[in-house]
């Protein structure tokens, strides 16, 4: 009895002891877990604290890249709203920036020309043309020979002639600068110069200098068209030229001033002169030779107003020039003060037609007309005095578009021109004349397919005659 009171006393007493021994070791165990938690509380808090960080960092480098791109904007916006002037229309840059080494900013570079090949079919009713007369090559109205006057008075054979001579490349430099100042330059050279082979083999040509000028701003100095050309209102012809008999025609070194419509340039003068020769055995004029002068003492001067629209165009020139005559071994001294006025342009008549015309009068001009078709006056070696040469000179062109690739041109040009017999003779050129057709396809752009039909006529001052006849095929291609 005793001994089951005891046992039973032992049993509270033993859980007693357990629950003593093993409270303790929850306790701690509660509060390491309670240590863990807390630590990766704050574990991760500090993981959000970053990511709150590295999110505002991130916001501030948005909003800086918004503000540049903001003020990009306002800067294309501020270059966009700038005046015309600064960059003229037709000259905007194809590149962003130079290609020319040591070039000032704003400073483009451009390449251009065309390779031409002509061939061409001659025939004239009075003469021959001689072997590589410049004449074969294009159409000058003053070499189409004449009975009498270095013609046989036999129309010749067909000449055939093909050349390459006529294609050209030029270079040019412009710059803009940021307050608007405008400057560039332009060098264009040919292969029109003389033969350096021949046509058995080699067929090589001189390079020869068309334009070179520089500009700045309203200024322009070098050599280019003369100030009395209008090089805008040539209709398009597969001739070197075209409308050759009537039209103003003349590059030369000069320097301009030019204010919207209005222009005015001192340019070289250059006076050619004639002189016959009367043979009394024979009772004939000896054919005269042009004899140049380039002892001028006065630049030529020229003024011109153009007006321009989607009507076409239309500018007046005029012209002021000393002719004179110094030659200390002959005693050949004299002068004289000529000029003469141009107008024309191009009158646009609907979207496929338009006719360019020109219409040119004075007194010793002619080297201006045609390719210098004949002097600008007549020497007279008795008096020692220069008589100036009347001109007239006119053209016309009717172009039509058949379509954008197919297109024609009809022109007619002449000239007359009142000698003093007494003093150039018979046999100098007194009127020349000619009418052409011709026909222009292009397959694609920058490629050009012509041919062409003249007649020309030239006569001179004893009242013979000479004709020229030519087919002309040319391929150009424009880059």
């Amino acid at each position: 009895m005793n001994t089951s009171v005891l046992k039973t006393a032992r049993r509270p007493l033993a859980a007693a002891l357990l629950v003593a021994l093993v409270a303790p070791g929850m306790a701690w165990a509660e509060t390491a877990r309670e240590k863990a938690l807390e630590a990766r509380v704050a574990e991760l808090e500090r993981q959000v604290q970053l990511l709150v960080s590295t999110q505002q960092q991130q916001q501030g480098v948005i909003t800086q890249t918004q503000t540049d791109v903001g003020q990009v904007r306002a800067a294309q916006a501020d270059l966009a709203a700038r005046p015309a002037a600064t960059v003229p229309a037709g000259k905007q840059p194809i590149q962003v920036t130079s290609i020319t080494p040591g070039a000032t900013p704003g400073t483009t570079f451009k390449f251009g020309g065309f390779i031409k090949a002509d061939f061409l079919a001659t025939r004239t009713g009075d003469g021959q043309l001689a072997d590589d007369a410049t004449g074969r090559a294009l159409y000058l109205p003053g070499q189409t020979p004449v009975h009498g006057a270095g013609g046989s008075g036999r129309a010749s054979d067909v000449d055939y002639n093909a050349h390459a001579k006529f294609s050209r490349f030029n270079l040019g430099v412009d710059h803009v600068a940021e307050n608007g100042d405008k400057a560039g330059a332009m060098v264009e050279m040919d292969f029109f110069g003389n033969s350096l082979g021949n046509q058995t083999a080699t067929n090589t040509y001189g390079v020869t200098l068309r334009h070179a000028y520089m500009y700045w701003n309203n200024w322009l100095a070098g050599q280019t068209w003369s100030n009395f050309m209008d090089a805008a209102s040539i209709p398009e012809a597969v001739d070197f030229v075209g409308p050759t008999d009537g039209v103003v025609f003349v590059r030369q070194a000069q320097v301009r001033y030019t204010n919207g419509g209005f222009s005015v340039a001192l340019e070289n003068p250059e006076t050619t002169t004639l002189t016959g020769t009367y043979n009394p055995g024979t009772g004939k004029w000896n054919v005269p030779s042009v004899v140049n002068s380039d002892r001028g003492s006065l630049p030529d001067l020229t003024a011109r107003y153009g007006w321009k629209g989607d009507w076409g165009t239309f500018g007046v020139a005029g012209l002021v020039r000393q002719l004179k005559v110094d030659n200390q071994a002959t005693g050949a001294d004299a002068t004289k003060v000529a000029g003469g006025v141009t107008l024309g342009g191009k009158w646009v008549m609907g979207d496929s037609d338009s006719l360019h015309y020109q219409l040119t009068g004075g007194e010793g001009i002619s080297r201006y007309i045609g390719l210098g078709i004949t002097a600008d006056s007549g020497y007279d070696a008795i008096r020692d005095e220069i008589d100036p040469t009347g001109v007239v000179a006119a053209y016309v062109g009717w172009r039509h578009a058949f379509s954008p690739k197919l297109r024609t041109n009809l022109i007619y040009a002449r000239s007359d021109y009142d000698n003093d017999a007494s003093i150039t003779g018979n046999l100098v050129t007194k009127s020349v004349q000619s009418i052409r057709g011709n026909v222009f396809y292009t397959p694609m752009p920058k490629v050009d397919i012509g041919a062409e039909l003249m007649y020309g006529v030239r006569e001179i001052e004893n009242g013979q005659k000479g004709d020229i006849s030519r087919l002309q095929f040319t391929t150009k291609y424009s880059f």
